[in-house]
């Protein structure tokens, strides 16, 4: 079934992670910032606004979160920003899906999801689609949007 909805949300937030990679991108090559100090740039901006936003709502900020989940999500954001320093966007780009989608799959297994066929059937395309991709070598796509 088709929701115009769904399809535009998804398509806003695909162009809002690919802005985000891009102004990161340039923040990194652009400016003599590090890496570690953007990084905790960000996750501290984030925090502030997350913070802000849930005041103008009128809700409570709950201290829910952990240390473990702190340190997990500092490290992904690093990761992201010395990648933007280190890797081609388009070699970022596969290992940042690859790691999403392999931690979203071993997630439903750990807590009893099973692929169906057509998950499988999926699965087993896109792995098709990147050996074909990589075939060449992994410096064959260039990004032609920075250098």
């Amino acid at each position: 079934m088709f929701h115009p909805r769904g399809l535009t949300l998804t398509v806003l937030a695909m162009l809002a992670f690919a802005g985000n990679s891009i102004l990161c991108r340039l923040a990194l090559r652009e400016t003599p910032i590090d890496a570690a100090t953007f990084t905790s740039i960000r996750l501290i901006a984030g925090a502030i606004i997350l913070g802000l936003i849930t005041q103008i709502k009128g809700r409570s900020l709950k201290a829910e979160g952990n240390w473990p989940s702190a340190l997990a999500l500092f490290i992904y954001a690093a990761g992201f920003s010395f990648a933007y320093i280190k890797l081609a966007a388009g070699t970022g780009a596969l290992l940042l899906f690859g790691a999403v989608q392999i931690t979203m799959i071993g997630y439903g297994f750990r807590t009893g999801e099973r692929l169906s066929k057509q998950q499988i059937a999926g699965f087993m395309m896109a792995l098709v689609g990147l050996v074909g991709f990589l075939l060449p070598g992994l410096s064959a796509p260039r990004s032609t949007v920075l250098p």
